[in-house]
């Protein structure tokens, strides 16, 4: 058994502010017994996606950068293992929206690029990120077994089962995903129990922990005044049969604790043999687009 922790945060764009703040919000999970934590999405900057602005770019950072460099001695002074996302330049006009899992020595434990990129109003990631190219992977550390997906991973299930498949214990989902104020008061319930539903579907469907951590606050859009988002908060652990274990405020940066039971994940396993029902030899048609014309 190991404890993680997931840290739903307001961030701003500058660096040092945010760097200062996940230390410390970190420290505190690490002194309270977490052997995991998890960063939401972009943790450096302000969601700067809201729009296509080439200076943006300058946000970036390459592998093994600053973001590395404190967190790597961060987690060997803790002796906690950090998930760190982040804006990763790879090459010359090259970028991935990138997690590191930093592990306890302060090695790079993983990394994971985000897959799936989507491209919404006050979402144009399209323009920054190149899609992720390293597949669905789960990383070993001190404590057990990892997979990290990012945001607009969270509604694929293809990604959690490939993810799971590869033995994580645990599904981390940093994330940024909130509210458009001028459809909030319609839609907006409807939009967050998707998202949670979606993921304790995975946290079902996969016999395995869903931990999904989000910004909070409200980011305005530059140009003009009443438009942004509305982060929705909300971060949540969910348990191997998608019970939620802890959930966090709409408004509130909070530190959110669960326990990793693994005696829990194979009785959950052994009673709901899901992986075993499966029925691979039917399922090649999963490989086409867009499936019937």
């Amino acid at each position: 058994m190991y404890k993680i922790a997931i840290l739903q945060l307001n961030l701003d764009s500058d660096r040092q502010t945010n760097m200062k703040k996940a230390t410390e919000f970190i420290t505190e999970a690490s002194k309270n017994g977490a052997n995991v934590i998890c960063l939401p999405e972009l943790y450096s900057s302000f969601y700067f996606c809201q729009r296509e602005n080439p200076d943006y770019f300058d946000f970036a950072e390459e592998r093994g950068g600053v973001s590395f460099q404190h967190f790597s001695s961060l987690a060997k002074k803790l002796g906690s293992v950090i998930i760190v996302p982040f804006f990763e330049k790879r090459d010359k006009g090259v970028y991935h929206n990138s997690a590191y899992m930093i592990d306890t020595d302060g090695s790079e434990a993983g990394l994971y690029r985000k897959m799936h990129i989507p491209d919404d109003p006050c979402y144009y990631e399209k323009f920054y990120f190149n899609p992720g190219d390293l597949g669905f992977k789960a990383f070993d550390n001190k404590f057990g077994r990892q997979g990290m997906l990012i945001c607009w991973d969270q509604w694929f299930p293809e990604g959690a089962r490939l993810t799971a498949m590869q033995g994580a214990e645990v599904l981390f989902y940093p994330t940024a995903i909130g509210w458009h104020p001028y459809e909030k008061g319609e839609e907006g319930d409807r939009q967050r129990e998707a998202w949670i539903t979606v993921q304790r579907g995975h946290a079902v469907a996969n016999g395995i922990y869903v931990a999904s951590v989000n910004r909070t606050g409200f980011e305005k859009h530059e140009t003009t005044e009443e438009s942004g988002i509305d982060f929705w908060g909300s971060s949540f652990i969910a348990g191997p049969q998608g019970e939620i274990i802890a959930q966090a405020s709409t408004d509130k940066e909070e530190i959110l604790y669960a326990d990793i039971d693994l005696n829990r994940l194979e009785n959950v396993r052994r009673n709901w043999p899901f992986f075993r029902d499966r029925r691979t030899e039917y399922y090649v048609n999963l490989m086409e687009k867009w499936g019937r014309g």
